[in-house]
Order: structure tokens, then C-alpha cells, then sequence
């Protein structure tokens, strides 16, 4: 199991489960699952929606591919901003 003792830290991986004829499944990453403090309920910060409305969540380990993938918040830049021009 994930250790949610850092609620910082996602728990759990969502996707979304693309049936593929001939194939296997395709597991397309929509975005991560944080626990809250208390542990009675979940933040899940998704990157898109799936089409079909059915969300799988994982639990998080690391021997998981898509690890390495994992979206993360943009740091800022050397001037201090976020990098993004206002318009």
C-alpha cells in the first residue's frame, strides 16, 4: 500500500481504461490522487477528463512507468515569475 503518512505526496494514479480491439487496454494517465489530512477523503488532480465518465485509480509504486512521467507543478523562473508572459 502507499504510504500516506506525506499527504503531499500522491497516493494513487487516475487513468482512464481505453478498451482496444485485438489489443491490450490502454491505460492513459489522467492525473494524481492526494489524500486528505484526516484521511477521510481524496483530492484527485486531473489533467483532462475521461470521455466515458469512468475513472481507475492505482495506487502509486515505484516500479510504475509512468512515474517518471508524472505531471508536475512548473517551478518558477531565475526572475522569480512562472515563466508565462501576461497578456
Amino acid at each position: 500500500m502507499a504510504d500516506n503518512s506525506d499527504a503531499k505526496q500522491p497516493t494513487h494514479r487516475a487513468y482512464s481504461v481505453i478498451k482496444r480491439e485485438g489489443q491490450d487496454d490502454f491505460w492513459l494517465n489522467l492525473g494524481l490522487v492526494f489524500p486528505h489530512k484526516d484521511s477521510k477523503g481524496l483530492n484527485m488532480m486531473l489533467q483532462v477528463f475521461p470521455l466515458d465518465g469512468k475513472l481507475v485509480c492505482r495506487e502509486v509504486s515505484e516500479d510504475d512507468p509512468a512515474e517518471q512521467s508524472a505531471p508536475r507543478q512548473r517551478e518558477p523562473d531565475r526572475r522569480g515569475g512562472t515563466g508565462r508572459r501576461g497578456r
